[in-house]
């Protein structure tokens, strides 16, 4: 008997719906006509076990247990999964042959394994074992992954890489969740204080941001603009660009800071002669943009919807399990293999009798187009989130699930429409001496664009800049290049023009904007630009960033529920307990740093240049120090703070520029935490930081919670307990 086991039972069920038949349904099982059989996980049927199954004593949280460090580590059934595990546990023995059916990523690969290795399958099977990899539920696709089978060795530096991360995330967190937290009752703070690898240093993004807000004070500069009039009578506008006699009077962004600077310059040119000294003119492709990963997608649903990540995360599940419409959706990849251009036909179909309204007013898509999404080496487990080619009445789905559809449909379609054609020009212009310039960029064919442009509040980022939208950046720069969409005149080399008038603008630089729910998104996945050391700033960009596709969405919603952040409007802020925790910890437990490293170290596990000893010993001689750092040290920032009880809005006043809150003052004071600027936040994820979801491929935490019960006490605790401590 053949065992299929996936990893959850919507996929069971697609799998055997192309199976033979007549099915007999079991309890957890189903049994196919050919003696076959398929059956599931729920997510993680296994769980870290509680550290009192190490020792009795870790059931009460003292600081001289810790840090606990299991020398043979356990993994115990969930106690909702028990049911299934022996049902699956039960068919494993009674297969002569096992199929492994988990989702197509690293923590799909450890799920199944860790049931394998738990109902101790013997070596001969397991060199037997076949992998499954199936991102789309549609009967035609499964069949073709079922033709595709792999053998599961193959995937054991995967498996290595995830089981490795999971226990040092559980290490990490629970020794510094205990200890921080333990210390913080000494200073009168009465909640958890969770701390991961990643939950840690995306709340000191937040943090910093906060403070660079408050501490902001606006700073005057100003530009001169040249108004042109060419011998024809052309009107057009051209930049002054200062020299460097300039630099004593500007600051270190290149910003004029000197009123009385340009105003001089604005008297010098009016009524002068502007020769023109360079003129360039080149055509610009934009090639549309990429398909999306569960990342991109929630960033852009962020935006032009005002969504969270959650709710896209959610949804696009909805849509791949419940309605087949989409394929699996917590992909981090943007590219596509290049067999699937053979079903592109039918796909493209599928979304043009499903919503044809994305393509009015727009020519048809061309399938003989073939664009730098198709990349086989930019494709591993999985690909990017595409539409399936079930056709669909779409007034079934809900108005979310309609709208993540039409969105990522039209992703799609995009490849299949020519480059966006630009005309860029520019002018080069000598005036008494100075230099100005004039720039413009003029659509020649909207090509891919012109899907996107009945839609003007599409919130995508490739979209925005293709469409030469400009404004100030979230960090609250300006962008003032001052490109004209007009015409440039036709002007060469000598001509000469006049200056009617110089116009003087005076601005105000802008403080950065807070996170809202699409920007801190955005950070995550592109945590490099928050990182000083080039070293560290290139293993980020090499990596996914800051958590993953699947727990991003749940490591934002664990920093509310503990009441580190807070919602004001759309934004996103620290309250003074994610202020004085941030305050409270060391650099290197704030900063992006040690999960770069982590992450490195576990790629080249994956690659097999680096044995999971080799990760895990400096891993737990690091821990050792951290410790006792925070044995030797008060959180004292964290001093008069109420601890937010789940599900209450957070208490506290938020930051409010030009007035500093206490817990960050406090912190600065005593320098329990050194900053660095931006220099940020890491890589994977808080496995079991109070119900955390790194590795859940459902929303839902596969791993247990830090268990123990509240510090001091004696009772074993489940997650949802600690979860409700106040």
């Amino acid at each position: 008997m053949i065992l299929y086991i996936a990893e959850k039972p919507s996929l069971g069920r697609a799998i055997a719906d192309v199976l033979p038949k007549p099915h007999k349904k079991g309890d957890g099982f189903i049994e196919l006509g050919n003696g076959d059989c398929v059956t599931w996980c729920i997510g993680h049927l296994l769980e870290q076990a509680e550290p009192d199954a190490y020792s009795p004593e870790y059931k009460q949280w003292q600081l001289e247990h810790l840090p606990i460090i299991p020398t043979e580590w356990q993994l115990s059934p969930r106690s909702s999964a028990k049911s299934q595990l022996a049902v699956v546990k039960r068919l494993i023995k009674q297969a002569s042959a096992l199929v492994h059916a988990g989702d197509p990523d690293r923590e799909g690969q450890l799920l199944v394994d860790e049931v394998l290795s738990h109902a101790k399958v013997s070596a001969a099977k397991l060199a037997t074992t076949q992998r499954l990899l199936i991102s789309d539920l549609n009967p035609d696709a499964v069949r073709r992954a079922l033709g595709l089978l792999r053998s599961n060795k193959e995937f054991v530096p995967l498996a290595t890489s995830a089981l490795a991360r999971s226990r040092a995330d559980w290490l990490y967190g629970l020794n510094m969740t205990r200890a921080y937290t333990l210390q913080g009752r000494k200073v009168g703070y009465q909640g958890v204080l969770s701390v991961g690898r990643v939950q840690t240093p995306l709340l000191g993004l937040v943090v910093r941001r906060d403070a660079d807000i408050e501490a902001f004070v606006p700073k005057d500069h100003f530009e001169v603009l040249a108004h042109i009039i060419t011998a024809k009578g052309e009107p057009f506008c051209a930049k002054w660009q200062p020299s460097q006699a300039c630099q004593p009077y500007m600051d270190e962004e290149g910003r004029v800071l000197s009123r009385r600077l340009a105003e001089t310059v604005v008297s010098r040119i009016t009524g002068k002669v502007a020769t023109v000294t360079d003129v360039s003119h080149k055509e610009k492709k934009q090639a549309p943009p990429l398909p999306y990963s569960l990342s991109a997608l929630q960033i852009d649903c962020a935006r032009r919807f005002g969504l969270s990540a959650k709710e896209v995360l959610d949804t696009a599940q909805s849509l791949y399990e419940r309605h087949k419409l989409i394929t699996y959706p917590r992909s981090d990849s943007r590219h596509l293999p290049k067999e699937q251009l053979a079903l592109a036909g039918d796909v493209v179909g599928a979304v043009l009798a499903n919503a044809p309204e994305l393509v009015e007013g727009c020519d048809a898509p061309n399938l003989a187009l073939v664009s730098k999404a198709w990349d086989d080496s930019k494709v591993d487990a999985h690909h990017a989130i595409v539409p399936t080619a079930k056709r669909a009445a779409l007034g079934a789905l809900s108005v979310k699930e309609r709208q993540l559809y039409q969105h990522i449909a039209r992703q799609y379609l995009a490849q299949f429409y020519p480059h966006r054609l630009l005309a860029d020009s520019e002018i080069n212009l000598c005036i008494e001496g100075g230099v100005f310039i004039a720039k413009s960029s003029v659509e020649k064919r909207a090509g891919w664009r012109a899907l996107y442009q009945k839609t003007s509040a599409d919130g995508g980022e490739n979209n925005r800049q293709a469409a030469g939208q400009q404004g100030r950046g979230d960090d609250g720069s300006d962008d003032t290049d001052g490109v004209q969409k007009a015409p440039l005149p036709s002007l060469k080399k000598g001509d000469e023009a006049d200056c009617s008038h110089g116009e003087l603008i005076a601005r105000q630089t802008q403080p950065p904007k807070p996170f809202n729910d699409a920007t801190l998104l955005a950070a995550m996945t592109g945590i490099a630009r928050y990182v000083s050391s080039p070293d560290i700033k290139k293993i980020l960009k090499d990596t996914d960033g800051l958590g993953t596709e699947a727990t991003r969405a749940g490591i934002i919603e664990l920093l509310f529920k503990r009441g580190f952040l807070s919602r004001q409007g759309k934004n996103i802020v620290s309250t003074p307990a994610g202020r004085g925790l941030i305050a409270s910890l060391p650099e290197v437990a704030t900063t992006a740093d040690m999960t770069a490293l982590w992450e490195r170290q576990l790629n080249d596990i994956c690659q097999k240049q680096l044995s999971y000893q080799g990760f895990m010993q400096p891993l737990i001689a690091e821990l050792h120090g951290l410790i006792q750092m925070a044995a030797a040290t008060l959180p004292m920032a964290l001093s008069g703070i109420a601890a937010v009880v789940k599900g209450a809005k957070a208490p506290g006043k938020t930051f409010r520029r030009g007035a500093k809150s206490t817990a960050y003052r406090k912190g600065r004071k005593t320098g329990a935490a050194k900053r660095n600027g931006y220099k940020n936040s890491g890589a994977s994820s808080d496995a079991n930081n109070m119900a955390s979801s790194e590795g859940n491929s459902q929303g839902n935490s596969r791993r247990n919670g830090y268990g123990g019960g509240k510090p001091g006490s004696t009772s074993t605790r489940s997650r949802k307990t600690i979860d409700a401590t106040p």
